[in-house]
């Protein structure tokens, strides 16, 4: 490992030139203002058939201003770090701003939610793999895919690195930064033959290097998912359990903390705009947002509007709590912001959840299907078939038929449906939760959904 130029791990210009834009946007008349600096460096190469396929490398600083003129705001932002135009991009801001409308829900956050001590979060490996590297780790990954007996041809391997960070400066005296760097590899493989081609995937994701998965590991496992699904039967439509594995359960969280989007309920777009303090899942389920988890891929000390972090039970013993909210959002529904405010350098900062994840139960994953006589098992999703203003269901979908409590024949091609309370009230969780991505959760049970074959 060799580690990049130190001068990527200093944030110190960055800070400088977000409090010039402050500083500036004050002395123009802004009676308020904050300015945000992204810096991102990624490497990444992908090789296919032990070809390199694509190799590249990103590095580049974006800067953001926000100004408020009473209850008038607005928003520029520049790329541009070989001159100091703090001036002209006050100026601009501050007229655009005169001319906006007024929201009487924007300002910056109350002083007194301010981040003051940022903890550490084991967020950054001071080394980063070289390019050579990143090849030597997708090329290994690829070679153990093919290596699996039956798989017949690879579908590409990459491998990739970088690091991204924040600078957060504003005119009520918060300044803020942290970084963070993310490693990645996967590989994709394919089985079978002719039209009975199957294809599937691994992959692994981690802030640090030493948390990543071996090459090995990954290529074996996506020969082994590849051939799992050959030989694909349909099934007829019914109504029985789904259980949904691991890999994907956690996409049930995510529309839960969609639909608990405080600007999806002020704008009355969220089928849970009615259910605040209702139980919408069994006895003991928790759903967990903690923005301060270590070596978290979505952990930061403090939010988009310098807010400090902390955990949050969006449910409780089945019970929806909370709203996921930033500051314009809980002023909008008389409420406190819940320190969840996302921000790029052109836009208004919005509300979006950290690391998510839904808290493991008591049954392992196999006790979990033992009573299962006829079910599926969901290992892949497609589409994008949840509606949150209604909380209706349907997703393509593919795994396999559970019967007598095993798992037996790969299935394709089928459709699953229902709408979220139903299947929010009937989730049961295994025990096998592991923390690999932005939104966790075990492998989850549920009951009655639609199964729609041929």
């Amino acid at each position: 490992m060799h580690a990049p130029a130190s001068s990527l791990f200093d944030q110190t210009a960055l800070t400088d030139r977000a409090e010039r834009l402050v500083k500036a946007a004050l002395a123009r008349g802004a009676d308020a203002a904050d300015a945000v600096a992204l810096r991102g460096m990624s490497l990444a190469i992908e090789v296919r058939d032990g070809a390199v396929e694509e190799s590249e490398r990103a590095e580049g600083d974006d800067l953001g201003l926000r100004v408020l003129v009473g209850k008038r705001q607005a928003v520029v932002s520049t790329n541009d770090m070989a001159s100091d135009g703090s001036a002209a991009l006050a100026e601009r801001a501050v007229a655009m701003a005169r001319a906006a409308p007024e929201d009487k829900f924007a300002g910056l956050a109350d002083a007194a939610l301010l981040a003051h001590d940022f903890p550490d979060l084991d967020l950054i490996d001071p080394e980063l793999p070289t390019i050579t590297e990143l090849e030597a780790m997708a090329r290994a990954a690829e070679v153990a895919g093919l290596a699996v007996k039956g798989v017949v041809k690879s579908g590409g391997a990459s491998a990739s690195a970088g690091i991204g960070g924040m600078v957060l400066v504003t005119s009520h005296g918060f300044r803020g930064a942290y970084l963070g760097s993310r490693h990645g590899l996967s590989m994709t493989a394919i089985a079978g033959s002719g039209t009975g081609m199957e294809r599937d995937y691994d992959y692994s994701s981690v802030l640090h290097a030493a948390d990543l998965e071996s090459p090995e590991k990954i290529g074996r496992t996506a020969g082994e998912r590849a051939l799992e699904r050959l030989n694909p039967r349909k099934v007829s439509t019914r109504k029985v359990p789904v259980v949904f594995d691991r890999r994907v359960s956690g996409s049930l969280v995510s529309h839960l903390a969609s639909a608990a989007n405080g600007a999806s309920v002020a704008r009355k777009t969220s089928f849970l705009r009615d259910k605040m303090g209702e139980k919408l899942f069994a006895d003991g389920i928790r759903i967990i947002d903690d923005p301060l988890r270590k070596r978290g891929l979505r952990s930061h000390p403090f939010d988009g509007e310098g807010v400090a972090g902390r955990k949050l039970a969006l449910v409780d013993d089945g019970v929806l709590r909370s709203w996921i909210l930033d500051c314009a959002t809980a002023r909008e529904l008389g409420l406190a912001t819940t320190g969840h405010a996302q921000r790029g350098v052109s836009s208004v900062p919005s509300p979006g959840a950290s690391n998510l994840h839904l808290e493991a139960g008591r049954l392992s994953p196999e006790a979990l299907i033992a009573d299962i006589k006829d079910g599926f098992y969901v290992t892949d999703l497609i589409g994008m078939g949840a509606n949150m203003v209604t909380g209706d269901y349907s997703r393509g979908a593919s795994g396999f038929w559970i019967e007598n409590g095993k798992r037996t024949f790969a299935v394709s091609e089928v459709t699953i449906a229902g709408h979220l309370l139903d299947i929010f009230r009937t989730l049961t969780p295994a025990n096998d939760l592991e923390f690999r991505y932005g939104t966790n959760a075990p492998t989850v049970r549920l009951e009655g959904l639609t199964v729609a074959g041929q």
